[in-house]
């Protein structure tokens, strides 16, 4: 005789279990899309309905996978990576979790470059650069580019570098406060300056998730409600030095102060100042030129 596979151990049941435990803090289809990412990049697992067992081994893993999840940590830092225009970058609390608009951001830049950049090679500079996930990606894309990428924080640098490595890109790192001008006489002139700075004034943060509230560093995402623009105003004096002419200016906005930017940068004199929503029809990425 043989013996029957335990149905309480089988693949198809650890799933299932495991995915009612997360609907009592998410939806249905939130828990459905977590408990299939860390099946598939945790366990190799891709057949969820399947009756063969579970490997007793994964066990305790996926037990302190399913108490920080329940915690409502995000995914991403409970697995130590996120996936970002088709990569895979390690993420952990000193950076933010990569996301789609920022993916639609280097989807812009690209096609920037890709209609109006002649030049061969391209210097670009990101700004507050977290996991690296836009230089790195733009790297990716355009391996002639000359990219460099700066942070005041230096545990997201170092996230940043191993995610260079990890990817194998090429790209200069360096801790600077882009707030503090007189950092800025050592670093080059660019052809391309990108940012994705700090954009939540402290009074709209009961607007966020409160999983990323509790989990994601505060110094990338919040601002003082005083001054909202703080970091947009000096990037803008900060390009009108170091812009190589003719170059570009992108940032991700905040949809609720979209407007205010556009018109700083006017202000600025810069030029071809244009406004783009996302695809949920947010205003979200603003490019000018020099």
């Amino acid at each position: 005789m043989y013996s029957k596979i335990n149905r309480t151990l089988d693949i198809k049941n650890i799933y299932q279990n495991f995915t009612e435990k997360l609907q009592t803090i998410q939806s249905k289809g939130e828990a459905n899309a977590i408990a299939r990412i860390v099946f598939e990049d945790t366990f190799k697992i891709y057949d969820f309905a399947s009756e063969q067992n579970f490997p007793a081994g994964n066990q305790k893993l996926l037990d302190e996978i399913t108490t920080r999840l329940l915690q409502n940590e995000p995914v991403q830092y409970v697995l130590g990576e996120a996936d970002f225009y088709g990569y895979k970058f390690k993420v952990n609390e000193y950076v933010l979790i990569p996301r789609q608009d920022t993916e639609e951001l280097v989807f812009y830049v690209k096609n920037t470059i890709k209609s109006f950049v002649k030049k061969d090679v391209i210097s670009l500079l990101d700004i507050g650069t977290g996991s690296g996930c836009i230089p790195i990606t733009l790297k990716k894309i355009f391996p002639k580019m000359d990219i460099h990428a700066l942070d005041v924080s230096e545990n997201a640098l170092k996230i940043a570098q191993e995610n260079a490595e990890i990817l194998n890109t090429d790209i200069a790192f360096y801790q600077k406060d882009i707030l503090e001008p007189k950092g800025w006489g050592s670093l080059l002139n660019f052809d391309i300056i990108v940012s994705n700075p700090p954009y939540i004034p402290h009074r709209e943060a009961h607007l966020m998730p409160e999983n990323v509230k509790q989990f994601e560093p505060h110094l990338a995402l919040f601002i003082d409600d005083d001054n909202p623009l703080i970091f947009y105003e000096a990037i803008a004096d900060f390009a009108k030095i170091k812009l190589n002419k003719g170059g570009f200016l992108f940032f991700e906005t905040n949809e609720f102060n979209a407007i205010d930017v556009l018109n700083m940068l006017r202000n600025k004199t810069f030029t071809s100042v244009v406004l783009e929503q996302d695809m949920g029809g947010k205003d979200r990425m603003i490019r000018a030129q020099l």
